[in-house]
């Protein structure tokens, strides 16, 4: 049986879940992965009232869809995040703009309650960022010591260990999508983050091809090297636009502006090698949803998400349990 695929609401939470519902099905999903924004999913609400999770659920059973995880990215960054400056104001209650500790303290409590959610909603895995009090010493001057670096890796524990123990409680996992501002971004880092957290069963990857592509790092070797943590996963591509004149490091420029050194893409569209995520997933034993994220500047978006939910169904196939000359064993 093929795995689900489904579509991720972060970019669609300017929508009703009503209206995009229907719209998902129609595009021809299997169901939603929530984003715990917009009035896509309440995790304060959800970890305590069930008659709120029966109604949510209830909007994707109506429209024919399955729910296999939410999403809490926007909280998740607040935890470690260093500054949590003004750029976040929007992440957080409004009352919370401007005040760095108090949307450090909410973040905690909405991820705390997004286990609890997601255990309400009958679900066992849950995804997000984390946050990082040390992104912003990626490059090394004005001159950063490995003991800054390392009390960066031990403040993430620090954080993130007792809101783990949530996610233990409830027999839910966290599937942190490594990507830049977190403090797994590639694979050393993940490797250092699993150590800082010794390695704790809860704490896992949504894997996501896009962010690894760009810095040049290979996905499918970030599958094979972390096979038992890929928890969930996102289906996403992205296109490397260096030419001598753009730059790796996208040069100040947004999302879509001609200029920039990389960018993301509709599925199928960029340089990400499906094929090989795909063999490396069949390899690592993954049989959860694809989730569509889906972001392309140059793309209106139903008729992106739409090509990409078909996409993900060409690209996706499963594995043999023979190899393929044993019909000629004439022992058998």
């Amino acid at each position: 049986m093929a795995r689900p695929v489904t579509l991720f609401t972060g970019q669609w939470a300017d929508m009703p879940l009503e209206d995009l519902a229907k719209l998902a099905s129609d595009m021809g999903y299997d169901g939603l992965e929530l984003a715990c924004w917009g009035d896509h999913m309440d995790v304060f609400k959800a970890a305590t009232d069930l008659d709120y999770c029966k109604k949510q659920l209830g909007i994707l059973e109506k429209n024919n869809l399955q729910c296999f995880a939410i999403s809490n990215h926007l909280a998740g960054q607040l935890v470690c995040d260093l500054n949590n400056d003004s750029r976040s104001d929007c992440f957080a209650p409004a009352e919370l703009a401007g005040n760095a500790e108090g949307k450090r303290k909410w973040a905690v409590e909405s991820m705390v309650n997004t286990a609890k959610a997601a255990k309400n909603l009958g679900l066992k895995v849950a995804n997000g960022f984390t946050g990082s009090s040390i992104w912003h010493m990626l490059y090394s001057f004005p001159p950063v010591s490995s003991d800054m670096i390392e009390e960066g890796f031990q403040y993430f524990a620090k954080m993130w260990n007792p809101i783990l123990d949530v996610f233990d409680d409830c027999g839910v996992k966290f599937a942190l999508e490594v990507h830049p501002t977190e403090i797994a971004f590639d694979i050393v880092t993940t490797k250092r983050a699993l150590e800082a957290i010794k390695h704790r069963p809860a704490f896992g990857f949504n894997f996501d091809p896009s962010h690894l592509y760009w810095q040049m790092v290979d996905p499918a070797l970030f599958i094979e090297e972390f096979d038992d943590r890929i928890y969930h996963v996102h289906m996403k591509d992205a296109a490397l636009q260096t030419n001598g004149f753009r730059g790796i490091l996208a040069s100040h420029l947004n999302f879509g502006e001609k200029d920039r050194g990389w960018d993301f893409r509709s599925l199928g569209r960029g340089g990400v090698d499906f094929e090989e995520i795909i063999r490396a997933l069949n390899h690592a034993g993954y049989d959860g949803p694809l989730s569509v994220e889906w972001e392309d500047c140059g793309m209106e978006r139903v008729h992106g998400a739409t090509e990409a939910c078909e996409f993900v169904r060409s690209v996706d196939f499963q594995p043999s349990n023979v190899v393929f000359d044993e019909a000629f064993d004439d022992k058998k």
